[in-house]
């Protein structure tokens, strides 16, 4: 189990180096821990410079943002990554919880008693099913889940495991949990939310299990075709990222029927370059300014996946096309959790 497993590590990391500190300094138990707490920030630092040092040299066309700009977005990415792997994932049951799967049905009873318009349009929407990304579990969705409940969906989460495995592993685990929420809820097709790797196994149980039971697809930070970080990667999936893998390859593009929407940042620092983002037949959506972890922790990241979720099929233009980013406007749906989060997301 990834949580235990990030508890340990980071234990044994604390570990290690206050007893260096503790040898080689000569230091106190406290200052000991004190500097040991300061080298695993320290390490986790590094290790987004080099994601954004691969983003550099990976660079596209995309205009460079201001100097403000681009701090912040840093900033809040290694926010991010803190509050992910060293808050959030190793004490998962703390922070998550069960989900909570409302009946449709029992829904749509309410609402004929007059039970209020939030009541009538959960009643009528499909379940969202979150997928994670790559080395993560269900905690990373914790920020997110809460504010697309808040703006009235009914929302599932899965822990894909072993986290080093083949991506064609996780479509059985996936394919239950579907069958599980459709059970719940009484609803017939669910909607898919895939986070970087997220997206290619929503994409690889599609292409196994069809879109019969599939209402739409939506990817944030997806590395849709590969990754030049995942040649760092380490297991099946971090090979299968690879740019021009056989695995990629293999992939089909969405059924001209699914709709079928790619959210991502030109800036993103675990994707590049970033047309490598893109889903070829799928229409796509750039929020500028943001790290690949900090979308899990966006207010605009909310917001759009609120106006793909709220849109209905019949108004949407033809696939492939692009998108700008929604307006502030929709921020009362997301009530005052689209402003309150700890993390920043870049904006300027």
């Amino acid at each position: 189990m990834l949580e235990l497993a990030l508890r340990l590590s980071l234990l044994l990391e604390m570990a290690f180096y206050a007893t260096l500190a503790m040898h080689y300094g000569d230091t106190s138990l406290a200052t000991a821990i004190a500097l040991a707490l300061l080298a695993m920030l320290a390490l986790r630092a590094a290790a987004i410079a080099v994601t954004y040092a691969y983003a550099w040299a990976y660079r596209g066309p995309s205009p460079s943002l201001p100097l403000r700009q681009t701090l912040l977005m840093v900033l809040g990415e290694y926010a991010a990554m803190l509050f992910t792997f060293m808050v959030l994932s190793p004490f998962e049951r703390l922070w998550m919880g069960a989900d909570r799967l409302p009946p449709r049905a029992g829904t749509a009873r309410l609402n004929e008693r007059g039970a209020g318009a939030a009541g009538e349009a959960l009643g009528r929407r499909p379940p969202i099913l979150l997928i994670h990304g790559y080395g993560c579990s269900r905690a990373a969705w914790w920020w997110l889940r809460s504010r697309l409940e808040v703006a009235g969906w009914s929302v599932a989460t899965i822990s894909l495991e072993p986290i080093y495995t083949s991506i064609d592993n996780y479509l059985e685990p996936l394919h239950r949990r579907i069958d599980d929420v459709l059970a719940a809820t009484g609803a017939e097709r669910v909607v898919l939310v895939g986070h970087s790797m997220g997206g290619l196994v929503a994409r690889a149980y599609l292409q196994r299990y069809g879109a019969a039971r599939v209402a739409r697809l939506l990817t944030l930070g997806t590395p849709h075709q590969g990754s030049e970080l995942a040649r760092l990667g380490i297991g099946e999936n971090g090979r299968q990222m690879r740019p021009q893998n056989a695995w990629l390859q293999a992939l089909g593009k969405p059924s001209p029927a699914l709709d079928a929407l790619a959210i991502y940042s030109p800036q993103d620092n675990f994707v590049m370059p970033a047309s490598l983002l893109e889903l070829p037949g799928a229409r796509k959506q750039e929020i500028v300014g943001l790290g690949h972890l900090a979308m899990l922790y966006s207010p605009r990241v909310v917001l759009a996946l609120l106006a793909a979720l709220d849109e209905p099929r019949a108004e949407r233009g033809e696939g492939g096309e692009s998108e700008t980013e929604p307006q502030p406007g929709r921020a009362d749906q997301v009530k005052a959790g689209s402003g309150d989060a700890n993390i920043t997301d870049g904006t300027a």
